[in-house]
């Protein structure tokens, strides 16, 4: 899958995920750091990389409709600390092995993750 990481994950995010078979570039190695949101999500959605995010701003489906892009996982945790932030990144890249992204807002929880198809309701995963 194709995935872009948001600045403001550790950069370890995309080498666990490169190492999951992904391709996976951060706003960093494209030189995109302090873009405006939805500059981020265009430029995701031109791309078709799913965007992995700790910015809550991403859940707000009106503003960013999960079927207008290719994806979108939030992370919601209590704790922001990286190895918090690896441990969610480690229980999404194993969801990614059977869900589908695309077209979708995952609002990833410490303990569950919550599913947003567009057009539909929040489903746990």
């Amino acid at each position: 899958m194709r995935i872009k990481i948001d600045e403001n994950l550790p950069q370890d995010a995309a080498l666990f995920l490169v190492a999951a078979g992904h391709d996976a570039l951060t706003v960093l190695d494209q030189s995109m750091s302090g873009s405006a949101d939805p500059d981020l999500f265009l430029v995701c959605t031109n791309e078709g990389r799913a965007l992995i995010t700790l910015d809550l701003d991403f859940a707000d489906i009106r503003a960013y409709p999960p079927e207008a892009g290719p994806g979108i996982a939030v992370l919601r945790l209590p704790t922001q600390s990286k190895p918090a932030v690896l441990a969610a990144i480690e229980r999404l890249a194993v969801l990614l092995e059977t869900e589908q992204l695309a077209q979708r807002l995952w609002i990833v929880e410490s303990a569950a993750v919550r599913i947003h198809e567009g057009g539909g309701d929040l489903q746990d995963a």
